[in-house]
């Protein structure tokens, strides 16, 4: 869900940290080449044409027009097609932002026909936000595909005949787009199969997950029944923004108008969110909103997309974090979807977009130059253009910060598993044998506030610095290792097996209020020689326990993160963080550990030394 930016950006650091309107915006802004008309031009010659185009479409039940600009390459025609790309814009953008008009200009540029319009309920296009569903948004952008096939035409009469056709009515056309503009190609592609390709970048897999996160007694991927912990900031953020629409476009289309007592949104994602807010999670309304929640991820349609589809998702990103990339890509690959990832820097939270640092950014035109921009470039020249030699890489691929830019992706076959454990010993050492393990019974317990920081969501978007991570005395429980006789690579998503005791919240987990079972807050910190800690990307893994008499496993967020020799790792259990809501009035809790019967904590561990 991408905020909307428009310019280009100068000086832009090689590490920055803010969210994707400007980390988006940052690899993804500033046109590459000017557009020209030049009819006698090659195709690729770099020169194309321009055309703002409407389109009035069907939006499951109602319509809407959809604006739209058509960039076509100078000697693409009738007997010279090309295939297409359509791209629209993150949350809060709109055709004109940094990241659609630089990616269709960057693929006009190489010759194929682009299409980046705004979609629904941002820019000047009609209907209000549902969140990329796949009866609405995903029906529209199907329209749209309809114009690239010639079997339509845009409100003025504009048709295309110059786009590349497998047979009568299936133009060759693929899709690329980050966070907002991600979700809506996987709602499309599992509505219209005549879609070809998909890049989709930094998106979601369960917003369930993404804004309610519950890392315990997951069932599908990043899925639970039970909610999580409400990332309250990102939310607030984005629906702040999403009801803003009307201020930034003061000449709304009045189909943009929402339900149950929303500006802009559809009744379901209003009703999501009022949920959300009240801080309660009685059976009926919670199961409403996983539904309607799930009813717009991919984990609910993605048994329908047969597109090739290369997953690009960020390392740092709080809002859309490795674990989602991870369950869409096993998703498609256990149904035999052809499908590829890469974790590349950047995300929400900011990254590297330097073109120096090897990752993409395309304002910067570095598709040639970048090792994501090459995979994205071979991905098109596949599938879109039938290059049978195009070379379309290994299933998974990981930016390593660590080494020089020339080297720094990594390559395998998969996700590694998770190979090393370490225990929880009772005297708040982490030991790499049971046998290790010390007896011994600690506690902490909440306050009223939270006393644990990970994050300011928000704060690069607002212009703020971010107080570093940190942990109140008697809120928290740390665990922490011996220093490492060698580097560790850390590449995946680390979990913990944990057993909690909690009178309090035993008496009252049962209530029918999901809100009153225990929540709790694990992460792992990298602390230096010199005591500096730090938190990777500053991830935590919020969970709900589903039941404190019994052990429960947490999976944290996905890293690639080496710890270096010299340096402890440290798991914590933290009863609070500031970016979420947390618990429910005072639940104090013990944590109890022996040989026989202590927390484990596994890592994916890819090398040492």
């Amino acid at each position: 869900m991408s905020s909307a930016s428009s310019a280009a950006r100068s000086g832009v650091p090689s590490r920055v940290r803010k969210p994707l309107g400007a980390a988006l915006g940052a690899a993804l802004v500033a046109p590459l080449i000017a557009a020209a008309p030049a009819a006698a031009a090659d195709p690729g010659s770099g020169e194309f044409t321009v055309t703002a185009l409407e389109f009035t479409v069907d939006a499951g039940g109602t319509t809407c027009t959809v604006e739209a600009d058509l960039y076509r390459p100078a000697g693409v025609d009738r007997e010279h097609p090309a295939p297409a790309v359509l791209t629209t814009n993150g949350f809060g953008g709109s055709k004109a932002d940094g990241s659609t008009d630089a990616s269709a200009k960057a693929f006009a540029a190489r010759g194929y026909v682009a299409l980046a319009y705004s979609g629904l309920g941002f820019g000047k296009t009609g209907c209000p936000i549902s969140l990329d569903s796949p009866d609405i948004d995903g029906r529209a952008a199907s329209g749209l595909v309809d114009f690239l096939a010639g079997s339509r035409a845009a409100d003025d009469g504009t048709e295309v005949d110059y786009v590349t056709q497998d047979a009568a009515g299936d133009p060759r056309v693929g899709m690329i787009g980050g966070s907002y503009g991600g979700a809506i190609q996987l709602a499309t592609a599992a509505r219209d199969h005549r879609v070809d390709a998909l890049v989709p970048m930094i998106t979601w897999n369960d917003l369930a997950y993404s804004l309610d996160p519950n890392n315990a007694a997951q069932h599908t991927g990043v899925s639970s029944d039970t909610p999580g912990a409400y990332k309250l900031q990102w939310a607030n953020g984005f629906f702040l923004m999403g009801e803003a629409q009307g201020l930034l476009n003061p000449s709304l289309d009045p189909s943009r108008l929402g339900g149950a007592g929303c500006l802009h949104f559809v009744a379901g994602a209003c009703e999501t969110k009022r949920l959300l807010d009240s801080g309660r999670y009685p059976e009926d309304r919670t199961r409403q909103m996983l539904d309607y929640a799930r009813s717009v991820s991919p984990v609910s349609y993605l048994d329908r997309v047969e597109a090739p589809t290369l997953l690009v998702q960020g390392q740092a990103d709080t809002l859309f974090n490795l674990n989602e990339a991870e369950a869409t890509y096993r998703t498609l690959k256990e149904q035999g979807t052809t499908v590829r990832m890469i974790w590349q820097s950047w995300g929400h939270s900011g990254g590297l977009t330097d073109p120096a640092s090897g990752e993409l950014n395309l304002g910067e035109g570095n598709l040639e130059t970048s090792y994501t921009g090459r995979r994205i470039l071979d991905w098109f020249e596949k599938y879109l253009r039938g290059d049978e030699n195009a070379d379309t890489g290994p299933g998974f691929a990981y930016y390593r910060d660590w080494q020089p830019a020339d080297s720094a992706y990594a390559t395998a076959d998969d996700v590694p598993a998770r190979n090393r454990s370490l225990y929880l010993s009772g005297d708040g050492k982490l030991v790499d044998d049971r046998s290790k393990v010390a007896r011994g019974a600690r506690e902490y317990r909440n306050r009223l506030l939270p006393t644990s920081h990970s994050e300011s969501s928000l704060a690069g978007l607002i212009g703020l610095p971010d107080p570093a991570p940190r942990d109140a005395e008697g809120t928290h429980l740390d665990w922490t290792s011996e220093p490492l006789t060698e580097d560790t690579d850390v590449v995946g998503a680390p979990e913990a097996t944990l057993q909690v005791h909690s009178p309090k919240t035993e008496r009252v987990q049962n209530s029918g209020d999901a809100a009153d079972k225990l929540v709790l807050f694990a992460k792992l910190y990298d602390i230096g020689p010199d005591g500096r800690k730090t938190l990777v990307h500053r991830l935590v893994a919020p969970a709900r326990v589903p039941d404190v008499t019994e052990p429960f496993t947490v999976q944290l967020p996905g890293v690639v993160h080496r710890y270096a020799k010299g340096h402890r790792l440290q798991f914590v259990v933290a009863a609070s963080d500031d970016a979420y809501y947390g618990n429910k009035g005072i639940k104090p809790v013990t944590v109890t550990s022996k040989p026989s019967d202590t927390g484990v904590l596994r890592l994916p561990v890819v090398n040492q030394g």
